[in-house]
């Protein structure tokens, strides 16, 4: 199976796929397809990886993803341990506006929709504040059938489309998504390593060895095709590993034991990356995020 292009098989008899998934963890290989994605993510949590950004998702979140999008749900490394009963659960739908859905979108009623969906072409996260409805109408669509499949879809795109404003776009417009597929394997390889050894020190000749280039040649290539640096990508991975961590729950020992099972080798430097990407030391990270979950208790 081919890694980037990730080519969807399509019925004859359907123009939306639908698919329920309950499995160990999410495909863990960076892909890309021609058909725009919804996911509800009912069980797992991880990391969103989108062109050259990430989100941290958790059971409760739903993305949209543009069309051949670079994107990847890694999930979090507890999922991939052998003694651990860990699984995830989604819902996603997959449609072509520009494929066998055609003959519709290109319906002067639509012109409003292909306008949205050219303004927002990478997709975004759905607040949480529309989630439930948003769920509500994919489970709608998955559950139904003939017309009643198309007439569902149009409902959830015009609601998905009253949320543009509010909405959080995926990853930066000005981001390209059109590579080769030879550059997209290429591109999965290096993010894979990655998202695999983050908690570890990694060695810019290790990572530039992954694509078979020279230290210097690798990093202009993952400048080019990332809009990041190697270390300002690994140190965001790193970051969002320590968010996860922070707000879970559990009993932390201390930040320093964080900062270390993130893969930072110095207290000092955690809290400045920390600071540099999130605005705020992480204590005061934690403290925001408390408070903010005593307001939510006391309204509900």
């Amino acid at each position: 199976m081919k890694v980037l292009p990730f080519t969807l098989l399509v019925p004859d008899d359907k123009s939306v796929i639908s698919e329920h998934i309950e499995l160990p963890f999410f495909y863990q290989y960076l892909h890309r397809h021609d058909e725009w994605q919804i996911t509800w993510v009912q069980k797992g949590e991880g990391t969103l990886i989108t062109g050259n950004n990430m989100h941290s998702f958790r059971a409760g979140d739903i993305f949209l993803i543009g069309a051949n999008l670079p994107h990847l749900f890694k999930s979090n490394p507890e999922y991939f341990v052998a003694d651990k009963r860990k699984s995830i659960r989604a819902c996603s739908l997959y449609f072509n506006p520009s494929g066998i859905l055609g003959g519709l979108f290109n319906l002067p009623e639509m012109k409003m929709l292909n306008s949205f969906l050219k303004n927002y072409k990478h997709g975004f996260r759905i607040p949480v504040s529309h989630s439930k409805e948003i769920s509500s109408k994919i489970f709608d669509v998955h559950r139904a059938s003939g017309t009643d499949v198309l007439f569902n879809l149009l409902k959830l795109m015009n609601t998905l489309q009253s949320l543009s404003e509010v909405a959080e776009p995926l990853c930066s417009n000005v981001y390209s998504s059109d590579i080769s597929e030879s550059e997209g394997i290429r591109l999965s390889n290096i993010i894979n390593y990655i998202m695999r050894n983050y908690n570890n020190q990694i060695a810019l000749e290790d990572i530039a060895n992954t694509a078979y280039m020279t230290p210097q040649a690798f990093c202009r290539y993952f400048k080019k095709h990332t809009g990041h640096t190697f270390v300002s990508f690994l140190n965001e991975v790193r970051i969002n590993d320590a968010c996860k961590s922070l707000i879970a729950g559990k009993k932390i020992d201390c930040i320093s034991g964080v900062a270390y099972k993130a893969g930072f080798n110095s207290i000092t430097n955690f809290n400045r990356v920390f600071k540099s990407i999130i605005g705020q030391s992480p204590r005061a990270y934690v403290d925001a995020y408390n408070n903010v979950s005593k307001v939510n208790l006391m309204v509900v």
